[in-house]
């Protein structure tokens, strides 16, 4: 991914208003970001905890996407301990269920998609072995090359994607 500014950032936003997009904090080592070893941008927003961003490389220009952690008497009793973008394996407390308003008047009248994503949303590193989970459950060995694995993720991310920006 190449690096992107935080204008770009700022004005990708497709679920959120132009106010919220202008007041969510940038992850905290924002200079420092791995960039070539990103294929998204994703991270829990350090002024709230209980919301995240993904923004998404596209041809024609970086497509964000708010997250929100729901409210525990709103989530289901069903948990998951596997990405549902990584397909990583992390202990109970590294993957998330993560919430996105749709876009549009949609989203306004309250519903929302959602899914299970790694808790810091670094999904790109976990699948190039730059990181590694937190108390990991038993590794499954995959036949699939690092390109594949990169492939599959990208079109997990699609997916949900969307699903946030269908009409």
């Amino acid at each position: 991914m190449e690096p992107l500014s935080e204008k770009q950032i700022r004005s990708s936003f497709v679920n959120c208003t132009k106010g919220e997009a202008a007041r969510l904090r940038l992850p905290l080592d924002f200079a420092e970001l791995p960039w070539p070893e990103l294929d998204f941008l994703g991270w829990v927003d350090p002024g709230a905890p209980l919301r995240a961003h993904l923004v998404l490389p596209r041809e024609q220009g970086p497509v964000g996407i708010s997250l929100r952690v729901p409210s525990v008497g709103r989530t289901s009793a069903v948990k998951s301990s596997l990405c549902q973008i990584c397909l990583t394996g992390h202990a109970s407390s590294g993957v998330t269920l993560f919430a996105a308003p749709l876009a549009g008047a949609r989203g306004r009248e309250g519903n929302t998609v959602g899914t299970y994503i790694c808790a810091d949303l670094a999904c790109p590193l976990y699948v190039r072995g730059r990181r590694q989970p937190k108390l990991r459950t038993a590794r499954y060995e995959e036949s699939l090359t690092l390109e594949e694995r990169l492939e599959r993720m990208a079109g997990n991310l699609d997916a949900f994607a969307a699903k946030v920006t269908a009409g």
